[in-house]
């Protein structure tokens, strides 16, 4: 596996395991504040935009022209 693909992986899972940490503790708020609860709202929107841009970026048949270029290996 070459280094900057681990980088990446590795940066996908810190990231990933600071945001549930994040969104755990704001699902936990709302026990005490229910006014917090209007905080998820927004961060559903950014997931699903995330998503979205994920989603058609792997689907992406103008992407894939990267993927055949030589030296790359």
């Amino acid at each position: 596996m070459r280094l900057d693909r681990f980088v990446l992986i590795l940066l996908i899972v810190l990231v990933a395991a600071g945001a549930t940490l994040w969104l755990a503790a704001l699902i936990a708020s709302t026990f005490v504040v229910p006014g917090a609860a209007l905080a998820i709202l927004p961060v559903l929107l950014v997931a699903f935009v995330a998503f979205r841009i994920i989603r058609d970026r792997m689907t992406s048949r103008e992407d894939d022209h990267y993927d055949r270029m030589e030296g790359d290996q």
